[in-house]
């Protein structure tokens, strides 16, 4: 038999191993791929920024009064039948997430001894009391924004809805800070929490690792995935203190994409709004709250650094005092986010729709506060020197000051003033959720 005659016949046998050899290589170069991207991913991670964090210390005379007018935004806005405080002065609507600012500036209050022992315990258990009340959406979880007189579930625009209008995962995650922290600081309303906690079905919200809200739109209720870099993380801490298996959605490699702003490697998230819905936003509150709640892991700390260093890099650049975050402002569209990266742009101010809203650039107020409080470098004093004349001593601070006008943005809310309440019990005290042996000691 001739060797053409062979080679014919063990054709089908080539063939075979041809397409075996060509797809065991492509799975070699994928998982080599994927191999490189997290070697990439690591090595970024560890290529530091190194900014020591400051020393606790005793606030100052002023610092005390910048937190006692903090404290007066909540004296303000506090609806007495309910003890719920309004997202925004004078408006009756809150969302979780502004109920979680309003929680931890409570606790922050009592910590810096701003209120007395029966106030702050009269406060909690009427809030607590009303958190057990609350219709939930579909039976299972707090509706993403609810009436602070009535307590009946409202969309964006207060209008009362029946059927709610879903639930947010990062807002509940945000909840379940000053949840654990009564439970290790203040057991004595672990009952009332236990209470609250029981009604609501936190397993809806976690699958596979992964934190998911719900939107309803019509008469259909879409379960989707939420959170992005940066609050992703900081809203799973949280749940995985609660016990539940947030794997995916705590792991900052992920989805992890690095960007160059200024010679400095920005941790930014790789999925596009185009095919998973949502913007991804680089902004400092996540880990600001990340720095003074649970005090910085590793990774947390390393990109807190970065987008520190980024906007110091922008002022030295520019001569534009830079601090960005997400923030309401005193015109229409009255929400914006200003942010170090998003939608393929460094220093890009949008609507949470995507829209541009340049005109909208802002220093913010909380941010200033949060960075002084984390860093106290010579440009955090800068910042806090600018920011710390934006308020009204009889009704709080102000959200932060436009850089094109160079006014001061006037929204006064509960997100603001409970930060900054925050930072400033930070200052003195550390983390909130890592007690000092001095605590343990008392108990």
């Amino acid at each position: 038999m001739s060797f053409k005659t062979n080679l014919i016949r063990a054709r089908s046998h080539i063939v075979f191993m041809l397409a075996l050899s060509t797809a065991f290589g492509i799975v070699i170069t994928m998982e080599n791929i994927d191999f490189e991207n997290r070697v990439a991913a690591r090595a970024n991670i560890k290529n530091e920024i190194s900014i020591p964090l400051s020393a606790s210390r005793s606030l100052s005379s002023e610092e005390m009064e910048w937190a006692k007018i903090a404290w007066k935004y909540f004296e303000n806005n506090t609806i007495a039948e309910t003890g719920m405080v309004n997202s925004v002065d004078q408006y009756n609507a809150s969302t979780l997430w502004d109920t979680s600012s309003y929680m931890m500036g409570l606790i922050s209050a009592h910590r810096l001894k701003i209120i007395t022992e029966e106030n702050f315990k009269h406060r909690m258990t009427n809030l607590l009391t009303s958190l057990e009340a609350l219709p939930l959406f579909e039976g299972k979880l707090p509706n993403k924004s609810y009436n602070t007189i009535s307590l009946k579930m409202v969309d964006y625009t207060n209008r009362e809805t029946v059927q709610g209008i879903g639930w947010s995962a990062i807002d509940i995650g945000r909840v379940m800070v000053p949840i654990n922290a009564l439970v290790w600081h203040y057991p004595e309303f672990t009952p009332e929490v236990q209470k609250v906690l029981a009604r609501w079905d936190l397993a809806a919200m976690v699958d596979k690792g992964n934190l998911y809200g719900a939107l309803r739109e019509g008469k259909k209720t879409q379960i989707l995935q939420e959170g992005r870099l940066g609050y992703e993380e900081y809203a799973a801490k949280s749940m995985q203190l609660m016990g539940y298996d947030v794997a995916e959605a705590i792991d900052y490699q992920s989805w992890l994409k690095f960007t160059d702003i200024y010679g400095i490697n920005i941790a930014t998230d790789s999925r596009r709004p185009e095919e998973f819905t949502a913007h991804n936003y680089v902004v400092s509150e996540p880990y600001i709250l990340d720095g003074i709640e649970y005090g910085f892991d590793q990774i947390s700390q390393q990109f807190s650094n970065r987008v520190y260093s980024v906007q110091e890099a922008r002022y030295k650049d520019t001569g534009i005092l830079t601090a960005v975050s997400e923030d309401n402002i005193d015109v229409a569209p009255y929400f914006v986010y200003n942010t170090v990266f998003t939608g393929g742009k460094a220093w890009n101010t949008i609507t949470e729709a995507g829209d541009d809203a340049s005109d909208f650039k802002s220093l913010s107020t909380k941010a200033a506060f949060g960075w002084h409080a984390l860093y106290e470098t010579d440009y955090t004093r800068k910042l806090i020197d600018v920011a710390s004349k934006l308020h009204d001593p009889e009704k709080g601070w102000y959200s932060g000051l436009y850089e094109k006008t160079g006014k001061p943005n006037k929204a006064l809310t509960a997100n603001t003033n409970g930060i900054i309440l925050e930072t400033l019990a930070y200052k003195q005290l550390g983390p909130l959720l890592k007690p000092k042996q001095t605590e343990l000691a008392s108990r």
